[in-house]
């Protein structure tokens, strides 16, 4: 069995602290204070020498199915090696799906089956885990139920029994998530129904995917894993480019925005504080539009946002922009993210309604429970829920099927972020730091909810349609590489 002290003896041992925004990040990694090189002496890419807003931002290819009936559409994906421009002029090695970086997008529908067969041609083992679903344990993505490499496949069915969602897949085997999501496994899954399709939003052209993340290279272009080192990761890419540009008509568009970061938080605006209308977030559609100047998401997060060119004149250039800056990082650097390039005007017959959609009320919960999240911020440490590092031989939570309980979640940290993800449900935030949650993103549904330094979030979930064992944990990948993830069984 794969564990963390065999983590660590391959060279994850040191633990020094960085900063975010503001929070600081334990980083666990043996050399952090030594500049990166390759075998062949490849040394350390600077950042601040990229040229921003030279590549235009490609959209995620849409994957089609190879074949359908009345109820099912079934995919072929391989997981392979690529070779991807990201930086301009340098080519870079990357571990995909089907090639492409980001990896494709599915679009699927409520209640119409998903059946994908993975083939794992990389020289390392995976696990596919689609964020956000509602679906059987053996199609879940479970950390040690592994696709062997070299060759070794797995049939993932998703029966897409939950309402619209902007979801997203990932590799999730324990101790190796981390790398290989910094390495390119990410994509994109966009579940739609009645409802969603109903309202008059932004579609076809106007409707794009835009994946979020931070990196970093070496000279000759090849991506520098450390499990931890926040501090060196400041290259921002979007679908796969640093810094890029995206043409755009004088209209709405909507964005669907997913942080695929290790352990990035973004506090996105415009150049000019303009309005952003975010319309969802993990679980689909908001009851309402929020209108806000700022869209905060943590690792693993969605947001679904509306934004208005109109009101700029053809020409216009205006950048995306991340305020969640540490102390140790520049602005020119970090603190970009994207251009926009109004090159045209174009008829708009979309809009974002008053209303969105209805969310069942909130029934009564029949068990409460408490769950702590902290790491050790010293040299050496781990991380825990409840006092306890990942065992998969371990079942931390015994739940009712059908129950539905409330968790009331903390960071016991003083530095350190975290973020909470639960498996097979999305759930319903009651409370942030004791206060009432009435308005605002975290209104809608969720799976991922983020929790700052001392923060508390109360989130309210019933666990039905399937039966098994799921995992919930920090989605800050290295965090849970570390051991913050732990196993709930529902029967």
């Amino acid at each position: 069995m794969i564990t963390r002290r065999t983590a660590l003896r391959a060279g994850v041992a040191a633990t020094s602290i960085v900063g975010t925004g503001g929070m600081l990040l334990p980083v666990v990694n043996a050399a952090t204070a030594e500049p990166a090189r390759n075998a062949a002496g490849a040394a350390e890419l600077d950042a601040a020498g990229i040229t921003k807003f030279q590549q235009k931002m490609p959209v995620p290819p849409v994957l089609e199915p190879y074949r359908t009936t009345s109820t099912t559409s079934y995919y072929r994906m391989t997981l392979k090696e690529a070779t991807k421009e990201i930086v301009p002029g340098l080519r870079t090695p990357l571990r995909t799906f089907n090639g492409s970086f980001p990896g494709p997008v599915i679009k699927a529908e409520s209640n119409r089956r998903t059946v994908i067969k993975q083939t794992n041609s990389l020289a390392v083992p995976t696990s596919i885990h689609l964020h956000g679903a509602h679906v059987p344990q053996d199609s879940d993505g479970a950390p040690m139920d592994l696709i062997p490499a070299g060759g070794g496949t797995k049939t993932y069915t998703y029966p897409n029994t939950q309402p619209h969602a902007n979801l997203w897949f990932h590799d999730h085997a324990h101790h190796m998530e981390s790398e290989n999501v910094f390495r390119g496994m990410t994509g994109t899954y966009i579940l739609t129904d009645d409802i969603e399709r109903r309202l008059p939003l932004p579609a076809g052209q106007y409707d794009v995917p835009i994946a979020l993340r931070d990196a970093r290279f070496l000279e000759n272009g090849e991506l520098v894993y450390a499990m931890g080192d926040f501090m060196k990761r400041n290259v921002i890419l979007a679908n796969g480019k640093s810094w890029p540009f995206f043409e755009v008509a004088a209209r709405k568009y909507r964005f669907r925005l997913t942080n695929t970061s290790n352990q990035r938080f973004f506090d996105l605006s415009l150049a000019d504080d303009s309005e952003l209308v975010q319309i969802g977030t993990d679980g689909g559609l908001l009851p309402a539009p929020h209108r806000t100047n700022t869209v905060s998401i943590s690792p693993g997060e969605r947001a679904d946002v509306v934004i208005d060119f109109s009101r700029y004149p053809v020409g216009t250039v205006i950048e995306l922009r991340n305020k969640d800056i540490a102390p140790f990082e520049s602005a020119d650097v970090v603190g970009k993210v994207l251009q926009f390039r109004v090159t045209r005007k174009a008829a708009d017959h979309s809009r974002v309604p008053a209303r969105l959609r209805t969310l069942p009320p909130l029934g009564p919960a029949s068990v409460t429970r408490d769950f702590d999240m902290r790491m050790d911020e010293a040299p050496g440490g781990s991380a825990y829920i409840n006092g306890k590092t990942y065992d998969m031989d371990r079942i931390d939570t015994e739940i009712a099927y059908g129950a539905t309980e409330i968790w009331t979640v903390t960071n016991n940290n003083k530095i350190a972020p975290h973020n909470f993800h639960m498996h097979l449900v999305q759930f319903r935030v009651l409370e942030r730091n004791g206060k009432p949650v009435t308005s605002g993103p975290e209104t809608g549904l969720k799976d991922t909810v983020p929790l700052k330094p001392g923060e508390t979030v109360k989130v309210q979930a019933t666990f039905d349609g399937y039966r098994g064992t799921y995992v919930y944990h920090c989605h800050l990948f290295d965090h849970g590489a570390m051991g913050m993830m732990a196993n709930m069984r529902i029967s």
